[in-house]
């Protein structure tokens, strides 16, 4: 019960880091949103929330049972959460759900392999944050590593579940996109602990 009410809160952060996001993008201030939106992240590693950006890189050292239902209990309680305070927010605050709507027809516009690359670079940047902040005891990665992602244009497919929601388009193409994010967010996840065990073994 522990596992799925942090998961829930992890996606309730989200959220609210998509919500601020939101608003300064419509206020033509996405930069501002970028930045803010990593005060979300932050409360999540302060607390030992699970978001699945930041757990599932960590299967590569760790394939227990456990642990894997770690990751997929981070996965459907953060899916939650999102949908949940996304369609909320469609009806409760309508300018954030009009922004919302235009940044996801734009996402359901990419090619697939756009829609890959882009999240598992997001997935790289994610762990990498993440990682920063547990090996380091910095919060340096997240205040750098969350506003990268977000202006590049990467993928985070959590805070994609509250987009659509907020847009009122869960629907089976966005949801089609979603998986793919979720696939590429977990490779970028992987791909720097795969390299670290590489190297390691070399």
């Amino acid at each position: 019960m522990r596992r799925v009410v942090d998961a829930i809160a992890a996606g309730i952060l989200i959220s609210i880091g998509g919500c601020v996001f939101l608003a300064c993008a419509g206020d033509g201030m996405k930069w501002l949103g970028a930045i803010l939106f990593a005060v979300a992240l932050l409360c999540i590693c302060f607390k030992g929330y699970s978001l699945f950006t930041g757990k599932v890189g960590y299967l590569v050292n760790d394939h227990s049972k456990d642990y894997w239902q770690v990751v997929i209990t981070s996965l459907i309680g953060n899916a939650i959460a999102c949908c949940g305070v996304g369609l909320i927010i469609a009806y409760a605050m309508p300018h954030l759900s009009a922004t919302a709507a235009t940044i996801c027809a734009g996402k359901l516009e990419q090619q697939l392999f756009s829609i890959i690359v882009r999240a598992i670079l997001c997935g790289v940047l994610m762990y990498m944050a993440v990682s920063v902040y547990k090996e380091k005891n910095s919060i340096a990665g997240i205040f750098f590593c969350v506003p990268v992602f977000i202006l590049a244009g990467f993928e985070h497919s959590i805070a994609n579940m509250f987009y659509f929601g907020a847009a009122n388009m869960l629907n089976a193409h966005s949801i089609v996109y979603l998986c793919f994010v979720i696939a590429g967010n977990a490779i970028g996840g992987m791909l720097f602990p795969l390299l670290d065990r590489f190297g390691s073994k070399k």
